[in-house]
């Protein structure tokens, strides 16, 4: 039997720690760091020759949605195409525990729509062996994994399993409601949860449920999360992750309550003690100052002792988008309606004049719709006609942006893009066209504030119109390799070990010795992305249903709890991945 099971050879170590980077050795054994540096006696199993590449902990990525996806996927790609080795999810309120047998179908239309993947994949590849949370987690304790994984528990799911999903959406909990949902909370940090998530994105969500109308969370009151805040208090342990509107900290009134959402949040970290995950903190090209803003008030709330932490977005990945399943126009009710419903009632809606000028109108007379827009595919005078959903005739538009197609035909641009997507039945693809990004202000997000972590891929969600699971390498290639606006030794503190301090991942998120092997080598000078701006389409869903996808190039091996589970980009078959309940390995490695 060898000594080790695992020698990385005259790599550059960067050890996410910030310490400066260093040439050396690791070994690992048993899926741990058993020596970093030196010389090491005795046998070895296994040996990756590093030369020229970096060394460093596996990336932690806290936003995604791969619930369903892991159940046909271990390696939750394309974040584990990406060097993540650890993946959150549960995020936003929404998920699959606890939910009751008769529930289920609905369960997933939910997540159809709010996170935008696909039924026909869900039903194909959904156990379905669990109930109640700590079942789900033991379902999933038993489901082979090519990463770590951990899981809020969402409080959508909670609030519809104690109320029923009608009073949940028109009522407030009773007391004997809010002190079960403490029960079922104290129940899933028993059994190994993060703490809990939820969206508050108030009636006209922007991420909506199945029939349009919004998610149970989204105009909840305050009283019903700081019920769940005060079992995070008395257990002095959890995080909260918070996906809410943001209105700067104005005087309108909110859905809970609160004079403002900014209110509210400082009110819950202060209830719970514990961390607060802020959803999120974007790079905005119109207002280069929003993320500033944003800033410094969790540099305030962190001053006056509140645990608030930012989720950073800065990915350069664009939307293509297909009107069949499109939802990130929802803060729009126009939008909302148009595209909720079967494929026969959308394509009955897109060819409705009522409903054409309803668009129309709040198109031009709504600017705060057009800022939505931006932030979701661009407005639709910016996007391009890329594919046609199948029918010729629409090859001479190929290339042509909306906005000229509608000046060309004399047309408004709703109109336009209304007309070809019912002509290629509702599949002619748009893609928003690349811009520009400000490497200063995306690479202040993490330079200038202590409490910010890059991330957001939304992995799993959204799939057949983004593929933001490639963060992880845009971070290193663009800001670290390109403009070098951000250190080498910065992005791996925060690729790593910031998101594993934040979420109580114990031996994780650094090398050292005894950690964790989670390991990432890979070539800096030839890390990139294929394709570089929108995802292909792929059709390795379940079901024969497809999805957008970005390849990675320069990882050489990526490594949990010391397996190789992707070798210059194939994928070994190696499942080694861990649940990770409250923060540590269900088993060992």
């Amino acid at each position: 039997m060898a000594d080790f099971d695992l020698h990385i050879r005259n790599g550059t170590i960067v050890d996410g720690t910030r310490a400066p980077r260093f040439r050396g050795d690791l070994w690992i054994k048993d899926g741990r760091i058993a020596q970093i540096g030196g010389r090491a006696s005795g046998s070895v199993e296994q040996e990756i020759d590093a030369t020229g590449h970096i060394v460093a902990p596996g990336f932690i990525d806290l936003h995604t949605h791969y619930d369903g996806q892991i159940r046909w996927d271990p390696y939750c790609t394309g974040s584990g195409w990406h060097g993540v080795t650890t993946v959150a999810f549960g995020n936003c309120g929404f998920g699959f525990a606890p939910v009751q047998p008769e529930f289920r179908e609905r369960a997933m239309l939910s997540m159809t729509r709010n996170e935008a993947i696909p039924l026909p994949a869900l039903q194909e590849g959904m156990p379905w062996d669990w109930e109640t949370f700590p079942e789900f987690l033991d379902s999933f304790d038993r489901t082979p994994k090519g990463v770590n994984c951990a899981t809020y528990l969402p409080m959508g799911p909670l609030m519809i399993y104690v109320m029923g999903l009608e009073a949940a959406k028109t009522r407030e909990a009773t007391p004997s409601e809010r002190e079960e949902m403490r029960r079922l909370l104290h129940e899933g940090m028993d059994a190994g949860c993060l703490g809990f998530s939820f969206q508050r994105l108030g009636p006209n969500s922007a991420q909506a449920d199945f029939d349009g109308s919004p998610n149970v969370t989204d105009t909840m009151s305050d009283e019903e999360v700081f019920n769940l805040a005060r079992v995070l208090r008395e257990r002095d342990e959890g995080t909260i992750q918070v996906l809410i509107a943001e209105n700067g900290g104005g005087s309108e009134p909110r859905p809970g309550g609160r004079s403002s959402d900014r209110e509210f949040q400082e009110e819950l970290a202060a209830i719970s003690g514990r961390p607060i995950l802020y959803n999120f903190v974007p790079v905005n090209p119109v207002k280069p100052d929003f993320h500033v803003e944003i800033m410094e008030w969790i540099a305030e709330c962190n001053r006056k002792g509140l645990r608030m932490y930012g989720h950073g977005f800065t990915v350069r990945s664009g939307y293509g988008i297909i009107l069949d399943g499109w939802n990130l126009y929802d803060v729009s009710p126009a939008w909302r309606e148009l595209t909720t419903g079967t494929f026969d009632e959308q394509m009955r809606k897109v060819a409705d004049p009522k409903l054409r000028e309803w668009l129309r109108r709040e198109q031009d007379e709504n600017p705060d719709l057009a800022q939505g827009q931006l932030a979701a595919g661009g407005p639709p005078h910016q996007l391009r006609v890329r594919s046609t959903g199948g029918n010729d005739e629409l090859e001479k538009y190929v290339g042509k942006s909306i906005g000229r197609i509608a000046k060309e035909e004399g047309k408004h641009i709703i109109d336009v893009m209304l007309d070809l997507s019912m002509a290629g039945n509702l599949q002619v693809e748009f893609v928003q066209p690349e811009f520009p990004h400000n490497p200063e202000y995306s690479a202040a997000l993490y330079n200038d504030s202590p409490y910010i972590i890059p991330g957001l891929s939304d992995g799993g969600a959204h799939t057949k119109f983004i593929s933001f699971a490639s963060w992880t390498t845009d971070m290193l290639a663009w800001l670290v390799r390109d403009e070098k606006t951000m250190t080498l030794e910065e992005a791996h503190y925060r690729l790593s070990a910031l998101p594993a301090h934040v979420m109580g991942f114990r031996d994780r998120g650094v090398l050292r010795e005894g950690a964790a092997a989670d390991i990432v080598v890979y070539d800096l000078d030839r890390l990139d992305i294929e394709p570089r701006w929108v995802g292909n389409i792929e059709h390795d869903l379940p079901a024969g249903e497809w999805r957008r996808n970005q390849r990675a190039i320069g990882y050489k091996s990526i490594i949990v709890n010391g397996q190789v589970t992707f070798e210059d980009g194939e994928c070994t078959g190696a499942t080694p991945g861990a649940l990770l309940r409250q923060g540590a390995a269900s088993h060992e490695p």
